[in-house]
């Protein structure tokens, strides 16, 4: 499932991210990579931007980011 497809407030493992390098690279500038626990703490049903937990790290995606982000919870 897609990190926008979670609830608010559930917690999931990052399986895999989707995209180019580009997209892989900045997402791991964020702290979100493969195998770590991400929570999301809220989004807008229209697309707006999507915010996380990752460990102690509270950050803020854009809807289209967190579509590429593949989790298992």
């Amino acid at each position: 499932m897609y990190l926008t497809e979670l609830r608010n407030g559930q917690t999931a493992v990052v399986k895999d991210i989707e995209g180019g390098g580009g997209a892989k690279d900045r997402l791991e500038s964020l702290g979100i990579m493969p195998e770590k626990k991400i929570t999301k703490i809220s989004s807008h049903f229209w697309g707006g931007p999507v915010t996380v937990m990752i460990g102690k790290t509270k950050v803020a995606i854009g809807h289209g980011m967190a579509k590429k982000i593949i989790v298992e919870n």
